[in-house]
């Protein structure tokens, strides 16, 4: 994206905005100067991110939505635009994952059509909507992907296969908006403590996974800022942010 501007002046739309990484890259991008659009379905969650990026002394927007509503997605924008007159940076971050190990028979229909209405139906309406603006500013488009989107996973191959597609659906936009001046990144993480899993599992990340050994949100919200950070024309295509132990497993 084009940086030679003050960083005040610059603006992020981030979805699934209210924990987790989308809740650390709003921390992380508002202690850079970056104003936020804080956008996800709970609204409490939401005010408690932007008391926190208000106090780094930015201006912050919270817009409850539910990415799968594509109206709301667009009411989202248009509200950020309204509001800050550009928009220089959107992270496509709200998802959800299955339950694990359920035998595919025995996964509920309701399950898979809330993973896929959320991780791909929402990151197609949010890259719809955002990109007439960020076409507009030579702004940086970011996915949270997955290192499930680069290898196959036999616990959640529902959840596995969103992020597959998630995978095609960004380098393929890079391809087609690139040329119109977007930077286009998409970053995997391998598992991070968050409250991700709280949708249909017994546990969520933040209980089932090690500390010691596993990434934080702010991990990944640093590599999110890196990316949104580089000067035309670079783009860092795709960032893998994983654990230093993550390839044991082969």
């Amino acid at each position: 994206m084009d940086t030679s501007g003050p960083v005040d002046d610059r603006v992020a739309l981030i979805t699934g905005a209210s924990s987790g990484i989308g809740a650390a890259t709003a921390r992380r991008l508002a202690a850079d100067g970056t104003d936020v659009v804080l956008a996800a379905r709970r609204d409490a969650p939401l005010e408690t991110v932007k008391d926190q990026c208000e106090r780094a002394g930015v201006d912050a927007l919270t817009v409850p939505t539910d990415v799968t509503d594509r109206t709301a997605v667009d009411a989202l924008v248009e509200a950020a635009v309204d509001r800050f007159g550009h928009l220089d940076t959107a992270v496509v971050n709200a998802g959800i994952g299955e339950a694990r190990d359920v035998p595919l028979p025995d996964l509920s229909v309701d399950q898979f059509e809330r993973v896929t209405a959320t991780n791909i139906h929402g990151a197609y309406y949010t890259t719809r909507a955002v990109l007439p603006a960020l076409r507009e500013s030579d702004g940086a488009l970011v996915y949270v992907g997955s290192y499930k989107g680069k290898h196959p996973s036999t616990s959640t191959p529902v959840y596995a296969a969103s992020k597959w597609w998630l995978r095609g659906f960004a380098l393929s936009v890079s391809g087609r908006v690139g040329p119109d001046g977007v930077a286009v990144t998409l970053v995997n993480p391998s598992g991070v403590r968050t409250e991700f899993g709280s949708e249909f599992r017994d546990q969520t990340n933040n209980s089932a996974l090690d500390a010691s050994t596993t990434l934080d949100p702010t991990d990944v919200a640093d590599a999110i800022a890196y990316a949104t950070e580089q000067e035309a024309p670079v783009a860092v295509t795709e960032l893998d942010v994983n654990r230093r132990d993550i390839f044991e497993r082969f």
